[in-house]
């Protein structure tokens, strides 16, 4: 069976779409009674966009299926997608953008010096990260899921007393122990390392997020997800702290709200691969 946001595509994406109703809804509250307060010098940074003429995203390059590079180079995905998106109703054309790849480690910190203006890079909303930097409605709900080339795993009760991959301290671990606590980890270092363990029949399975586990049997069709989620993450738009970003705040996450309500964004999701 599925657990939390996957007990059915319609239903996973009500669930976003409640959830990101409610976020919108306190998010909205508390931009409210900071409007009060704001001055007409205060509200710059989304006039300096529209002068400037184009809206600096940092994405990734080497994570499909949200953001990859083609065959050409073209970046690609999920995220390329909203990005576009975003341009197009901030700025009136989805090329208005300059699309800066970025690693994991430099997701935040190019929003927080001022490098680009949004991070749309696989982001993870949690409150840790909430007290340096702001986040957008959830555009896409990510967790942990379990691949396998074997047929005959379909459950997760398939996998007890099985040997199952996991990063090295990652969340997953947790996930794992908790649904299939009689099941074997395997610690590794990489997701190729996983890859290795799996061809070999070292391990039976490989428990990690949904959003990168469904780029892996894209690219591997001898592997398929488990229908079960063992989490729920939500991915948001890394923005900017600070009253004078409260516009620019409020348009990405009233856009997103529309992606979601419209269908827009389930159906990319759909056409991405993802689940």
């Amino acid at each position: 069976m599925d657990i939390g946001c996957n007990r059915s595509k319609a239903g996973c994406w009500l669930h976003l779409l409640i959830s990101a109703v409610i976020f919108l809804f306190l998010t909205f509250s508390i931009v409210t009674v900071a409007d009060t307060q704001l001055s007409a010098s205060a509200a710059e940074e989304m006039p300096e966009i529209q002068r400037r003429g184009y809206i600096r995203i940092a994405v990734k390059d080497n994570l499909p299926p949200l953001g990859f590079r083609d065959t050409n180079g073209n970046l690609q995905g999920l995220e390329i997608d909203l990005a576009k998106a975003l341009a197009a109703d901030l700025l009136g054309k989805a090329d208005a953008v300059k699309l800066q790849p970025v690693a994991n480690g430099d997701r935040l910190s190019a929003v927080l010096d001022h490098k680009v203006d949004l991070a749309i890079a696989r982001v993870t909303a949690t409150a840790s990260r909430s007290r340096l930097v702001s986040f957008s409605v959830p555009y896409y709900f990510d967790g942990t899921v379990l691949v396998t080339k074997n047929t005959l795993f379909k459950r997760l009760s398939d996998l007890e007393k099985r040997k199952v991959a996991v990063l090295n301290n990652s969340s997953t671990i947790a996930d794992v122990r908790y649904y299939i606590p009689n099941a074997e980890l395997v610690g590794v270092d990489s997701y190729q390392a996983a890859l290795a363990l799996l061809e070999n029949n070292s391990a039976d399975a490989f428990a990690a997020d949904a959003s990168v586990l469904s780029g892996w049997v894209q690219q591997y069709p001898q592997y398929r997800l488990l229908s079960a989620k063992l989490s729920t993450q939500p991915l948001s738009v890394v923005m900017p702290k600070g009253l004078q970003y409260d516009p620019l705040r409020r348009k990405v996450n009233q856009a997103i709200a529309r992606y979601i309500n419209s269908g827009w964004l389930k159906q990319r999701a759909t056409y991405w691969g993802l689940r």
